[in-house]
C-alpha cells in the first residue's frame, strides 16, 4: 500500500504570516515512523514549498497513492485541508482521504460532512492511523475510537482517540522522509522574531503532552487531555543526542506546553544536557512561570537557555482566577523574571486582553503589569475564542461572540469580541500601540530586541511602523 501524507498550503485559506513562520511537519514524520514497516510512505509539504493546487495535483498523480493523509494545524487553515481533499478526489475518487490534526479533532462533524473526505482521525493518531491502514489492507477491523466516517449514508463517529499513555514507546520522527536540512536552516526562518532559533541548524523537541491547568482560551485540554503525560528525561536526552549526531543541530526549541510541570524531570533533563555534553543554546515557549524556582533557572542557564516566553495572561486577579483560571502568583513571577535576567536569559511574557466580562480598567491593569514585570519583551494578544474552549462558551453566553464572527477567518492580531466595555477596534489599536510603547521606548530594550531578532534597529523600526499601520488599516476597514 502506498501512502502520501500532506501538509496543505495554508495560503489556500485565510493565511496570516503572524501565526506560522517555521512549521516543521513533526506530526507527519511521527506518523510516518509508525507506518514505515507496513507501507510505502511519502511526505509532501505543500505549505513550505508554497505549492499551487496544480502543483499538488501533479505530485500526487505521479505518486499514485492508495491513501492520502492530510493534516491541518489550526481551525483558521481548515479550508486548505478541504482543498487538498478535493484535489485528491479530482485525481482519482478511489484514493482514500484521511484528515487529522487540530482542525479535524475540534471540528469533526464539519469535516466529515465534506464528501471528499472519507475518514477523520480525532485526537492522537499514531496508533489509530496505523490501525486504520490495517483495516484498509483487510488485516483488522476499523478502530472503535478516534475515527469518524460514513457508512450506508450514516456518519459513524467513534469520538476522540484514547490518549497514548506511554509516549516513550513512540519512535523518533522519520525526518529522513523530508529535507530536514532545509527545515533546520536559517533560510527556513523567514519571519523576524525574538523567539527565532539562536543557532543553525536547529530542531524542535516535544517532551510531553496533556495539560492539567485548563486555561479558558486553550484547546490543548480538548486535544491532548487534562492529564500531564511526560516522556522520561532519558528519552528526551536520547532524542537531543540523536539530533545532534545525525543532523548536526546547534540549538533547540522546546515547544511543548509543560516542560516544567514536573520539576524533578525538568531538572533531570537540564542536568543531563550539562553532564552528557548536550548543552547548546535553547529556547522555551509558553513557560508556566509558577513552576519555576531558582535552582531550575540556574540549571537552565548552565544547559544553554537563552530565551523563555512566560505565560502571565492578565494583570487582573479577578480575570486571572475567575475567567482564565491560571495559578499565576505575581510576586513569584517578578522574582523569577529578575533571576532569569540576572543570568542573561532573555525573558518575554504573554498577555491577553479583551475577555468577556473584563472591564476597561482590568484591561489597563494588564497593560500596567506588563510594564511593572519588567520583562525584556511583552507580547500583547487579544482574546480569540476557539471552539471547544470555555472562552468560546463564555463568549456565546455573554453575547460577546457576534453573529457575523466566522471561525475560519480569525486574525490573531485583531480584536474579535465586543462588549459594553470595549469594541474589537478598541482592542486592535490598544494592542498595537501599547506593544510599541512598552517594548521600544527604552533605547536599550530596542537594541536588545533587534539583537534577538538578528536585524538592525532600522529594520526593527520598519516592523514597528508596519504593525501600527496594519492596526490603523484594520480600523479603517472595520469602520
Amino acid at each position: 500500500m502506498k501512502v502520501t501524507l500532506v501538509v496543505p498550503n495554508f495560503r489556500w485559506a485565510q493565511w496570516d504570516k503572524n501565526t506560522l513562520w517555521h512549521f516543521v511537519p513533526y506530526n507527519l514524520c511521527l506518523l510516518a515512523a509508525m507506518i514505515e514497516d507496513i507501507c510505502d510512505v511519502k511526505i509532501v509539504d505543500a505549505n513550505v514549498q508554497n505549492m499551487s493546487e496544480n502543483d499538488l495535483r501533479t505530485i500526487l498523480t505521479e505518486q499514485n497513492p492508495d491513501v492520502v493523509g492530510i493534516t491541518v494545524l489550526m481551525d483558521q487553515y481548515g479550508p486548505s485541508g478541504h482543498t487538498a481533499a478535493r484535489v485528491v478526489k479530482d485525481i482519482n475518487n478511489n484514493i482514500k482521504t484521511v484528515i487529522g490534526g487540530v482542525y479535524a479533532t475540534m471540528n469533526s462533524q464539519t469535516v466529515i460532512a465534506d464528501e471528499n473526505i472519507d475518514y477523520v482521525v480525532m485526537g492522537e493518531g499514531e496508533y489509530v492511523f496505523r490501525d486504520l491502514l490495517g483495516y484498509f489492507m483487510g488485516k483488522n477491523k476499523i478502530p472503535d475510537t478516534g475515527v469518524a466516517y460514513r457508512f450506508n449514508g450514516d456518519v459513524i463517529n467513534g469520538g476522540h482517540s484514547d490518549f497514548i499513555q506511554n509516549l516513550d514507546a513512540l519512535p523518533l520522527p522519520a525526518y529522513h522522509l523530508i529535507d530536514f536540512t532545509m527545515y533546520s536552516s536559517k533560510d527556513f526562518v523567514t519571519r523576524e522574531s525574538i523567539d527565532s532559533p539562536r543557532d543553525f541548524p536547529f530542531a524542535r523537541v516535544y517532551t510531553s503532552r496533556g495539560c492539567p491547568y485548563g486555561c479558558c482560551f486553550c484547546q490543548v485540554e480538548s486535544i491532548s487531555g487534562k492529564k500531564f503525560r511526560p516522556r522520561i528525561a532519558q528519552k528526551v536526552l536520547e532524542e537531543i543526542r540523536w539530533l545532534k549526531e545525525k543532523y548536526g543541530i546547534k540549538s533547540i526549541i522546546f515547544d511543548d506546553d509543560n516542560l516544567y510541570t514536573d520539576k524533578k524531570r525538568a531538572k533531570a533533563i537540564f542536568r543531563g544536557m550539562i553532564e552528557q555534553g548536550l548543552s547548546m543554546p535553547w529556547l522555551s515557549m509558553g513557560v508556566a512561570v509558577f513552576r519555576l524556582d531558582e535552582e531550575e533557572i540556574d540549571l537552565m542557564h548552565k544547559s544553554g537557555c537563552k530565551y523563555i516566553d512566560i505565560a502571565i495572561e492578565s494583570g487582573s486577579q479577578r480575570v486571572l482566577k475567575e475567567v482564565i483560571r491560571k495559578p499565576v502568583d505575581y510576586n513569584q513571577a517578578k522574582k523569577m523574571v529578575k533571576k532569569a535576567k540576572e543570568y542573561g536569559i532573555y525573558v518575554a511574557a504573554n498577555f491577553i486582553v479583551g475577555f468577556p466580562t473584563e472591564t476597561w480598567d482590568e484591561i489597563r491593569a494588564t497593560i500596567r503589569f506588563a510594564e511593572e514585570l519588567n520583562v525584556d519583551y511583552a507580547k500583547i494578544f487579544v482574546a480569540i475564542p476557539l471552539r471547544n474552549t470555555r472562552l468560546w462558551d463564555l463568549s456565546v453566553e455573554t453575547g460577546a461572540l457576534k453573529t457575523n464572527f466566522n471561525q475560519p477567518d480569525i486574525r490573531w492580531s485583531n480584536g474579535q469580541l465586543e462588549t459594553d466595555e470595549f469594541t474589537a477596534n478598541d482592542l486592535t489599536i490598544l494592542r498595537a500601540y501599547e506593544w510599541d510603547r512598552i517594548n521600544f521606548t527604552d533605547p536599550a530594550k530596542r537594541k536588545r530586541a533587534a539583537e534577538m531578532m538578528k536585524i538592525t534597529e532600522e529594520k526593527l523600526l520598519m516592523i514597528r511602523r508596519d504593525t501600527l499601520n496594519a492596526a490603523i488599516s484594520s480600523l479603517v476597514k472595520n469602520t
